[in-house]
């Protein structure tokens, strides 16, 4: 064979190799004995240490494949200037890496870049833990530990503590390893575990999201352990001191009611008056009664009933909306299209006066439809409460930053012909927009209805739906071939007349 002869895992054969479906070797498990599915198992926590050690492999070299040589350099245009959430980077690696390996695994990006940054401290710091990863004797958790405790510390450093603690750590449980590697670094490098403490607090945020629990919400917030004690003290005695006062109702209960007034402290004069900002989704159907399908309340799930006790309410309040303050009413097709946005007040304005056209009540004229499209630049504020209404959060697949944050941004470019119009607008966080706008090799597409689709310059390709969008129903498998007819030419959504 000649020098300079192709090697033998080049081109179509290693194609085929990455390209085929995973195999898992599988046991027929009602054939094994008692010890040997114990056996098994065991065989199938060091497959998944291989894996897990042969995943960071390929993190790391998508990552050397991912230089930051194209990215916006300081002072220019697009340059990184700060970011609401604070990501750990990679040295000489592209800011928008994390977005790509994120669109690879499917997965948010925070998740994506502590895979990333955990792969780096495995071949810069913990090589030896790598390597017992790789070799099945030691699982991923307890090699998370090691990294979680020794990466903020000087890789020299890391490798000593490393040293003494790995010959035992997989006899140890993870609480017990965590403990005695934090001991371990203060023996050698004190500054670290405080850093460590820094970085978490960095990190910090307030979260809500749907609880298990039918019609309720989790709300959670990360703190420093003494604050998030005392926090739960003084919730605790208010609590107690209700029971105490004859309130029959569960402790756990009295601490949810005590921490919402203590949040929203409305009988506190001394504190600034707040406006809250409320965004209601129903479809026409469900408000009407013909269906029972869930609403929505800023995002979380409730019932249509509870949808309905609360526009009951806040009708029989004579609720208006306070300055700063917002009541946002989404109307939806019944396959969840969002058809347009409205505020209580037009909703009341509209009912009363009909189509400003017409004055017969059923003219049959949409007096609510979908803002239209603009001739400038900058949406106008319709069309920013439409796109915001629909999309909810950033669309960037995986991402799920709020829309408060998020900007009104054109899929295809204006100044390459894009329209400023809805079916051409999305939400996205400002750290996807700008990757939108100055990452190499990244292709975004969106149909009419809001589907979006973006593919990596790796060719991974994942599509977002607006939250409140159903699916498309299954294919036929009758072909029109079997049935003789010609087949349907499909209809754009927009061209469906509006149900108003």
């Amino acid at each position: 064979m000649e020098d300079d002869a192709p090697p033998v895992f080049a081109g179509g054969l290693l194609d085929l190799l990455v390209a085929g479906a995973p195999e898992v070797q599988r046991l027929p498990v009602a054939l094994l004995s008692r010890e040997q599915k114990a056996a098994e198992l065991a065989r199938v926590q060091a497959r998944k240490a291989m894996d897990a050690a042969y995943e960071a492999e390929l993190v790391l070299g998508l990552a050397d494949d991912s230089p930051d040589d194209l990215d916006p350099a300081p002072g220019t245009p697009g340059a990184k200037r700060g970011s609401w959430a604070p990501d750990p980077e990679l040295p000489g690696v592209s800011e928008f890496f994390t977005a790509e390996l994120a669109m690879i695994i499917n997965c948010g990006r925070r998740s994506a870049s502590l895979l990333a940054q955990r792969a780096w401290v495995y071949r810069e710091s913990l090589p030896a833990t790598w390597a017992a990863l790789a070799e099945g004797v030691l699982d991923e958790a307890r090699a998370k530990v090691l990294v979680d405790v020794l990466q903020h510390t000087d890789p020299g450093v890391a490798r000593q503590v490393e040293s003494q603690l790995l010959p035992q750590a997989a006899g140890w449980t993870t609480h017990v390893l965590r403990k005695r590697a934090v001991a371990a670094l203060l023996a050698v490098d004190a500054d670290a575990v405080d850093a460590r403490r820094k970085e978490a607090e960095r990190q910090a945020d307030v979260r809500v999201y749907p609880s298990p629990r039918e019609g309720m919400s989790t709300l959670a917030a990360d703190l420093p352990a003494p604050v998030a004690a005392a926090c739960f003290d003084l919730v605790d005695q208010l609590a107690v001191l209700l029971k105490k006062d004859g309130d029959d109702r569960p402790i756990g209960q009295l601490r949810a009611a005590v921490l919402a007034d203590l949040i929203q402290r409305p009988w506190d004069d001394s504190r600034p008056p707040v406006t809250a900002h409320l965004q209601l989704i129903a479809t026409l159907s469900a408000l009407t009664g013909r269906s029972g399908e869930a609403g929505e309340v800023n995002g979380l799930p409730i019932t249509i009933g509870q949808l309905r006790d609360l526009l009951a309410r806040l009708d029989a309040l004579g609720v208006r909306t306070s300055p700063g303050g917002s009541v946002t009413l989404a109307l939806t097709d019944d396959d969840g299209t969002l058809r347009a946005t409205t505020s209580l007040e037009q909703l009341r304005r509209l009912a009363k006066r009909g189509c400003p056209t017409h004055s017969g009540l059923n003219c049959g004229c949409g007096v609510l439809d979908r803002p239209g499209q603009t001739d400038a630049y900058e949406p106008s504020g319709a069309q920013q409460a439409f796109v915001h209404t629909r999309d909810r959060t950033c669309r960037f697949p995986g991402c799920g930053q709020r829309v408060g944050w998020a900007d009104a941004d054109h899929v295809l470019p204006h100044a390459c012909g894009g329209a400023t119009d809805c079916a051409n607008l999305c939400c996205l966080c400002r750290s996807h927009h700008r990757l939108k706008t100055f990452a190499p090799g990244w292709r975004f597409t969106m149909t009419p209805d809001g589907v979006l689709t973006v593919t990596t310059p790796s060719g991974i390709t994942r599509t977002t739906r607006p939250p409140g969008l159903r699916p498309p129903p299954p294919a036929e498998t009758t072909s029109p071939a079997d049935t003789g007819s010609p087949p349907q030419q499909a209809t754009e959504p927009d061209d469906d007349p509006p149900p108003f």
